[in-house]
């Protein structure tokens, strides 16, 4: 606004200098939200209503009280992430047990890579015949007989798996799979026997699973200081695609900010500093719990909080220039939208023994070339013997010389021998 002199002829500091401006009030001096002296506007006058933090100057200038504050853009309301239920990833975190079928089903982006049937659970339900399925998150077994009886093992409670003897009451003694689990500071084992014989699928599929899911953690866990950047770019994952590189971003971590660079991927958010690649930190969309713009002692920052599973961090950016920061917290807001709808885990699989179709080996039915070798009369032999409609009784017993037996006396034409022959 333009220079004003107060009453005693003094020049009042209300020039529009560093986003300082003046706000009118009462005579009084009660400020109001209408940026006013008296009745008149000053021009370029925020809207808000000052707190006493945001007062520069209070002078008097014709009468009135003039209120100079500091003007700020307006703060975004803070968008909430991952609290939703169904945004809650616990499938891979968790070990449940008897769970209701509606957890048993896959979530967003969960696969199922294979399902081995015939498969005892012989630690917790040694004799009981069941299902296990194999996702991308975790192992699912179900027993046959009471469904409500199962057990969900997140690959990220895993600890180790190997493959040693054990006492099944289906199989007896066998090669099975031992699965040494770790979850809410309880430690957990998991015994599974095949029940195929010479069948080392069990043992294969979950073993390479498992590798696949610990070796691609960068697409679910935050990790700070990794070996992601590599001069100056990213090194991408799988899948991964960078819609947007921002310079000129400032971690707020220390008391005088750290400069470096954002990339903005379909899966992660990463920053790393550019005078010190190995400062950086690598933020998937899974575990951002939500994203707002704050004030600081920076100016307007943005703002990311993690889930607590993820550590609860609190981390702060603020962007040059400032007008670029509502851009980049709508960009980060949508791309996260279309995550939650179709995530990214991160584990690829191929089938190489896929199961062909029914019709594929249905085989069709042929006339087997066999000749019969036998007495012409061989037929009727048999059919005299089984089919003896004008019999209404028995006839008498004789004795038999071949067979050293009494025996009901033959019909006219037939012996011992030509019976034995259709035998």
């Amino acid at each position: 606004g333009p220079r004003r002199r107060s009453a005693g002829g003094a020049s009042g500091p209300c020039r529009r200098e560093g986003g300082r401006v003046a706000l009118g009030g009462s005579a009084v001096g009660r400020s109001v939200g209408s940026c006013v002296v008296g009745a008149r506007p000053l021009r370029g006058a925020c809207t808000s209503t000052p707190s006493p933090s945001r007062i520069a100057s209070v002078a008097r200038v014709e009468g009135q009280i003039v209120v100079c504050v500091v003007c700020r853009p307006p703060v975004a309301a803070p968008v909430v992430m991952s609290d939703a239920a169904d945004q809650l990833v616990w499938q891979d975190r968790e070990i449940r047990f008897d769970i209701p079928f509606k957890e048993l089903s896959l979530r967003k982006g969960e696969v199922q890579i294979d399902s081995i049937n015939s498969v005892e659970d012989t630690k917790g339900n040694n004799g009981e015949r069941g299902s296990l399925a194999v996702s991308n998150l975790r192992l699912i077994w179900t027993s046959h007989k009471h469904s409500r009886t199962n057990l969900s093992i997140g690959y990220n409670c895993v600890l180790s798996i190997t493959i040693r003897t054990a006492n099944s009451r289906l199989r007896g003694s066998t090669q099975a799979l031992y699965v040494m689990t770790k979850f809410n500071n309880a430690r957990f084992e998991f015994i599974f026997t095949s029940l195929v014989r010479a069948s080392p699928r069990l043992f294969t599929t979950v073993q390479a699973v498992f590798r696949a899911y610990e070796t691609t953690k960068l697409y679910r866990d935050l990790k700070l200081r990794g070996a992601i950047i590599k001069d100056a770019s990213l090194i991408l994952l799988p899948h991964e695609q960078v819609y947007s590189k921002v310079v000129g971003v400032w971690n707020l971590s220390s008391d005088q900010g750290n400069l470096g660079t954002f990339f903005i991927t379909n899966v992660r958010l990463v920053w790393h500093a550019n005078l010190a690649e190995n400062f950086n930190v690598s933020m998937p969309y899974l575990q951002m719990k939500s994203i707002k713009i704050r004030d600081s002692k920076f100016g307007p920052a943005l703002v990311i909080e993690t889930t607590p599973r993820s550590g609860g961090y609190i981390l702060g950016f603020r962007v040059d220039p400032a007008d670029r920061l509502q851009e980049i917290f709508k960009e980060i807001q949508s791309l996260h939208q279309v995550f939650s709808r179709n995530p990214i885990f991160g584990i690829e699989y191929t089938l190489e023994e896929k199961p062909l179709p029914a019709e594929a080996v249905k085989v069709a039915r042929a006339a087997d070339d066999v000749e019969i070798v036998g007495e012409d009369d061989a037929g009727d032999v048999f059919a005299a013997y089984y089919a003896d409609a004008a019999k209404d009784a028995d006839r008498e017993p004789v004795f038999s010389s071949e067979l050293g037996l009494a025996v009901e006396s033959l019909r006219e034409g037939l012996t011992m021998e030509k019976l034995w022959a259709v035998v």
